[in-house]
């Protein structure tokens, strides 16, 4: 690795290792650029507390590992009484890993606050799909009338689920995908997802902020 900026921390990755800074090398949330979309790398990159986010104009993956982690213990959630009653009376049919290319198409399609195009390109279509075909990605999906209205999709490492991204067609569909990603997560022993950065949606879910360190911490299974 070469480092490209001393004074905030963001090194340039090289094509033939699979390597990816430490957190001590780490200053602020964007870590690394470069690289490329090998499984492997993916997967050291989500075991090290990494995960890429979008691919620059000069074709640069970068790297992230915010100082802020958004996380959420399964048996946490928040459920508010809405969406019982949706998850009860609304028809929803919930399945994993049946459609994960069209969940990650879907998600690719959400307008987002703040942000000009979707960072979910091709390119990380077709990554994604690659660890699921090794088993590291998985798909939870909301369907209704036989339509696919909701989902979410992310990596799992061990026994941590690193949330990538839900769409929603319909009010409640990804809500109800998260609420039995966390139901499935405490029947098979997930001790926690990542919901990487802050955001409103999350929150309401129950997720909140801890520091680069200690999410770190629960990581290497040091706490």
């Amino acid at each position: 690795m070469e480092l490209l900026d001393k004074e905030y921390g963001i090194y340039l990755l090289d094509l033939d290792n699979y390597e990816f800074p430490t957190l001590s090398m780490m200053k602020d949330d964007l870590v690394a650029v470069g690289g490329d979309f090998h499984p492997q790398r993916l997967i050291n990159a989500y075991s090290n507390g990494l995960f890429p986010w979008f691919i620059d104009e000069y074709n640069h993956i970068h790297w992230y590992s915010p100082n802020k982690r958004m996380i959420l213990y399964p048996n946490e959630m928040k459920v508010s009484k809405s969406l019982k009653k949706s998850i009860k009376n609304k028809g929803f049919v919930v399945k994993t890993n049946e459609n994960f290319e069209e969940v990650m198409k879907n998600c690719a399609k959400i307008k987002r606050k703040h942000e000009d195009d979707t960072w979910i390109n091709d390119d990380f279509i077709q990554a994604y799909t690659n660890l699921y075909k090794l088993g590291y990605a998985y798909s939870i999906e909301t369907y209704l009338d036989d339509e696919l209205v909701g989902g979410l999709y992310g990596v799992l490492i061990d026994d941590v689920f690193c949330g990538e991204s839900m769409f929603s067609k319909v009010s409640d569909a990804s809500k109800v995908a998260f609420y039995h990603l966390c139901k499935q997560a405490q029947e098979n022993d997930i001790r926690l997802i990542d919901c990487q950065v802050h955001n409103e949606h999350l929150a309401s879910l129950g997720a909140y902020e801890i520091p680069r360190e200690e999410y770190f911490k629960i990581l290497y299974k040091k706490n």
